[in-house]
């Protein structure tokens, strides 16, 4: 199975139907989308939507805390221009779409791996995992030999060996890197929808648990149209600009 692995969508046409066309050409026949649908685009019901018919025929999906924020009814504690969002975003969901979202699973687990939108120490508390010993804290609270998540926005890859030891692999656009069966990683693809390494460019990876190859993928797509509709919708500035500058 290749199994292409989104995360962070935030709601950008554009940037998903480039990594879906991608990931159709690279061979993909399953999808994991890892949390994080909505939220700072400006077209969520059409990525829900087509999360959602991706999901009928059999795909991976896992709640974010912009999905989970949606459904529900409590108001959140954001800035004030994400809550602003938010809030947009909530006028854009159908009945159905709410749902959706509100049912989501905080993690999935498949053939050893296991999928969660940010830490599987405690999925709930939304723990950006950006250091090593975060990574570790995810990794030990699993026995699956592969934990797939996002949350953070930039790739990364972390290895926890059999006797404990932890190391971190910067991974590279387009190279194969096999894993070790007897190691056991944590593998953060990148944003679909908002990447903020300083590359605009859309993140996703792919995965082969025939040959254990993990590749990451940088997409270029049409960020300015992106943008451009950040800003025809009303959403504040500073979310279009993120797009164009990758940050």
């Amino acid at each position: 199975m290749r199994l292409a692995l989104l995360t962070d969508l935030h709601a950008n046409r554009e940037a998903l139907t480039a990594c879906l066309e991608h990931a159709g050409q690279q061979g993909a026949d399953q999808y994991a989308f890892l949390g994080d649908l909505v939220g700072y685009g400006g077209d969520p019901a059409w990525v829900v939507d087509t999360v959602m018919a991706y999901v009928a025929r059999g795909a991976v999906a896992v709640q974010g805390n912009h999905d989970y924020t949606i459904a529900s009814v409590a108001r959140p504690k954001m800035h004030p221009e994400t809550l602003a969002t938010i809030e947009w975003t909530r006028s854009q969901m159908s009945p159905a779409h709410v749902e959706f979202l509100g049912q989501l699973p905080l993690t999935r687990q498949l053939d050893g791996m296991l999928f969660v939108h940010a830490s599987a120490e405690d999925p709930i508390q939304w723990e950006y995992v950006k250091k090593p010993e975060q990574a570790e804290r995810s990794l030990r609270a699993t026995a699956s030999k592969v934990v797939f998540s996002g949350h953070v926005h930039a790739p990364a890859l972390y290895r926890r060996t059999a006797d404990g030891r932890m190391g971190t692999h910067q991974p590279q656009s387009g190279t194969r890197i096999v894993l070790d069966p007897e190691h056991q990683y944590l593998a953060i693809p990148g944003a679909v929808g908002q990447p903020r390494d300083g590359n605009n460019a859309a993140c996703y990876a792919m995965y082969d648990d025939a040959t254990r190859e993990l590749s990451y993928f940088r997409v270029p797509y049409d960020h300015g149209a992106a943008a451009r509709r950040v800003i025809g919708v009303g959403l504040p500035m500073i979310f279009a600009m993120r797009l164009v500058e990758g940050i």
